[in-house]
């Protein structure tokens, strides 16, 4: 598209100038030596032709401006594209990302053996505290991530993870931490009081890098029942 808009621009500067151009050149003695008749209807074509070329000027600068309004929308529409792109892969956990937030490290001891569904519960109250990424041991938690336990924990692609276990996860650092730490319900409290070991720290550089699996879907369908 620009380079089709560039020589359209060239082509119609070309003939306006030498229009302009043969004006320039008539010859000066010719002129002095008219009538006064012949000058003014000689005068009178050259105004003629001086306008049709101003507005075949202005003509073209419109159709060029048209040209650059049109690339500039699809500049932006593209950018938009890029930027909506670039979010859902954001947000369906693709890319590696960073921010503020918290880390949590929980370690098995002589007391508490960390199982999957103590895990399971301190995912879903960072979710709840509104948590926009969470990984364990550097491995990724989407929607589709299972966290199970038949002899060790286990999460997808038979990714086993052992302790300490290093849960992080973005957010508004100040509100996730607030919330894991009430008084009785919050996540830290409930566990330390049952021998837990549990370390909570907050962060402006949290990073968490990309989920590496495959993203199946067996049963979804795009568009609507019919």
């Amino acid at each position: 598209m620009t380079v089709i808009i560039g020589i359209v621009c060239i082509v119609l500067f070309s003939v306006m100038f030498m229009q302009f151009k043969t004006i320039e050149e008539t010859d000066i003695t010719s002129i002095e030596n008219m009538r006064e008749t012949e000058l003014r209807a000689a005068i009178s074509e050259w105004k003629t032709k001086y306008e049709e070329t101003a507005k075949k000027l202005e003509t073209n600068q419109k159709s060029i401006k048209e040209y650059q309004e049109k690339i500039e929308k699809n500049e932006k529409a593209t950018n938009l594209i890029d930027k909506d792109l670039k979010e859902s892969e954001m947000l369906l956990g693709k890319t590696n990302v960073y921010g503020e937030g918290v880390v949590i490290t929980i370690t098995d001891n002589s007391e508490y053996k960390v199982s999957y569904s103590d895990l399971l519960d301190l995912v879903n109250e960072l979710k709840y505290a509104g948590a926009e990424a969470i990984s364990i041991n550097d491995v990724r938690i989407i929607n589709m991530t299972e966290i199970s336990q038949p002899n060790s924990i286990l999460m997808r692609d038979d990714v086993r993870i052992s302790s300490p276990y290093v849960i992080k996860a973005i957010g508004n650092q100040t509100y996730l931490s607030s919330t894991l730490s009430l008084k009785d319900t919050g996540f830290i409290d409930k566990y330390t009081a049952v021998g837990m070991n549990v370390k909570l720290e907050t962060s402006k550089n949290v990073q968490i890098l990309k989920y590496n699996g495959e993203m199946d879907t067996n049963y979804m369908m795009e568009g609507e029942a019919e």
